[in-house]
């Protein structure tokens, strides 16, 4: 008889709307994940999201969804915790500014690490690429030496579509691959006159600087706005999209050969008129400014308070939202082009984990990234951005807990699955 393998308990730091997806998402898991924590600086938002999974019943075995109080930002007090709850994963959804102290707090403990964004500094946007030499992979050599497995950007974008990426690469012929277009459309609706669909205040900072694209092997610098695209993609339609910076091609660049690897993201005209007002007009800026009454303020920081909190659109969210990757290269020495993604509903994510689409699609990759090294699938023992990994049992997780992957190629449009 087979011994059962033990579970890993997981730590979650956030508390926002992805936060609670990756909540109840872990508690539909712990078959597969042990004890469940989450920690922000604000308890009672960790309690709140601790009553939302036991109204909701999300725990798939009889469980208590832990809360704690903590500065994620503190080194010291990340250690204690860790320690004191025994947890061998830590989820990291929290704010980007706290990667690098979470992810020192692993190392220092053994912790396995993830997170689903770059690390970002709060007086520095869009930094030279490739971002992730700045600060994560700095430290790559300390996990390998310390046997830490820290999975990088295992959200949606990045995350899922660096997985769709190393799929439609590994489909084509050797070395033809030339472009990979990730394409990302909330085609959905909130009902407010104005909002974000994630942190404000790092939804801006994506787009009030230099929009690097890596093109001929090389990196190339834009404007927000200035480059669009139109693609008729399934169950959303007709869409425009646009030239956007973003994490994934940091580490795509550095771990594909492929000369064109780029970002489009959707925006309406109503989102892009509001944005320029406010850019134009510096409120966007992440730079202290100080008032007439001598009072020191950063505008980004004013117009994130003013905002709708993103978790608060999802009780009125309708609509869906479709994520994926166009890749173009040589199949058995044709022009081949393949269309990998998701299609996820507002609705349908409210109703399971009282969660908008956005937050549900960034949510759930986590968790199957901890079910991977729990299982010890994608337990690496050293740093890994998503497409380092072996993306199938990656897929067929998610297929199975909430964001089923299709692909649209010469063959025509279905479901993905692997067979290992």
């Amino acid at each position: 008889m087979t011994a059962t393998k033990p579970k890993k308990n997981v730590l979650i730091i956030g508390a926002g709307g992805v936060a609670q997806v990756t909540a109840h998402k872990c508690a539909m898991n712990n078959d597969v994940l042990g004890e469940v924590h989450i920690a922000s600086r604000t308890k009672a938002k960790c309690d709140a999201i601790a009553q939302s999974v036991s109204e909701k019943n999300s725990f798939k075995q009889p469980a208590t969804l832990h809360t704690h109080e903590v500065d994620a930002l503190d080194v010291d007090a990340l250690k204690a915790l860790i320690e004191q709850t025994d947890v061998q994963i830590v989820i990291n959804v929290g704010t980007a500014f706290v990667n690098m102290s979470v992810l020192e707090a692993c190392i220092q403990t053994g912790a396995a690490y993830i997170d689903t964004a770059i690390h970002e500094e709060p007086n520095k946007i869009c930094e030279t690429p490739p971002w992730y030499g700045n600060y994560e992979w700095k430290r790559k050599q300390r996990c390998a030496d310390n046997n830490i497995t820290a999975i990088l950007g295992a959200g949606f974008d990045p995350g899922v579509v660096n997985a769709y990426a190393r799929i439609g690469y590994d489909m084509m012929d050797e070395g033809s691959v030339t472009d990979i277009d990730i394409i990302d459309i909330n085609a959905g609706n909130h009902g407010k006159y104005f909002a974000t669909n994630f942190d404000p205040e790092i939804n801006f900072r994506e787009f009030t600087g230099t929009v690097y694209s890596w093109q001929n092997s090389q990196w190339n610098s834009n404007k927000m706005f200035e480059v669009k695209r139109t693609d008729d993609l399934p169950v959303v339609g007709v869409q425009n999209s646009y030239l956007s910076g973003h994490d994934e091609i940091h580490s795509l660049s550095a771990n594909l050969d492929v000369p064109n690897i780029r970002f489009w993201m959707g925006f309406g005209d109503h989102y892009m008129n509001v944005f320029t007002v406010l850019n134009t007009l510096g409120l966007l800026s992440e730079q202290p400014v100080t008032t007439a009454e001598g009072q020191e303020v950063v505008p980004l920081k004013v117009v994130k308070a003013v905002l709708p909190d993103p978790s608060s659109l999802a009780p009125n969210y309708t609509g869906k939202t479709c994520i994926g990757d166009k890749v173009k290269g040589k199949i058995n020495g044709e022009d081949s082009e393949v269309f990998i993604y998701n299609v996820s509903d507002h609705k349908e994510a409210y109703n399971e984990v009282g969660s908008q689409g956005i937050s549900y699609t960034a949510g759930v990759p986590p968790v199957a990234t901890a079910m991977l090294i729990a299982t010890g699938e994608w337990d690496a023992g050293h740093m890994a951005n998503v497409e380092e990994l072996d993306s199938r049992p990656f897929i067929n997780l998610l297929n199975k807990i909430g964001l089923p992957t299709r692909i649209k190629d010469a063959n025509g449009d279905r479901a993905l699955e692997f067979e290992l």
